[in-house]
């Protein structure tokens, strides 16, 4: 399984227009085979920060994601953003469960 997650920072007078692009680019990327989690998420303290988390079955199924329509769609629309910073990693995991 291949986590991603991370942060973005935008222009916060950006954010309406984030959360409409980033509500699509969610919906239409859990359709997609191989993804199990998708989700932006903003921060409690902070309207320009922007939190990533994913979790794909493949490489495969990732590499299929960035070559979808709606995936070219967003990182066109992201420019207008105003990001400020960036940082996105990608785990690979061996395991997963419940925290006990």
């Amino acid at each position: 399984m291949l986590v991603i997650a991370g942060t973005i920072t935008i222009d916060p007078t950006k954010l309406a227009e984030a959360k409409e692009a980033a509500t699509i680019m969610m919906e239409e990327t859990h359709k997609e085979p191989g993804n199990s989690q998708y989700v932006f998420s903003g921060s409690f303290s902070n309207d320009g920060i922007v939190h990533i988390f994913e979790e794909w079955e493949s490489q495969e199924a990732l590499d299929f994601h960035f070559k979808t329509p709606h995936m070219a769609d967003f990182q066109k629309k992201m420019g207008a953003f105003g990001i400020k910073d960036m940082s996105v990693q990608k785990y690979e995991v061996s395991s997963k469960g419940p925290l006990s």
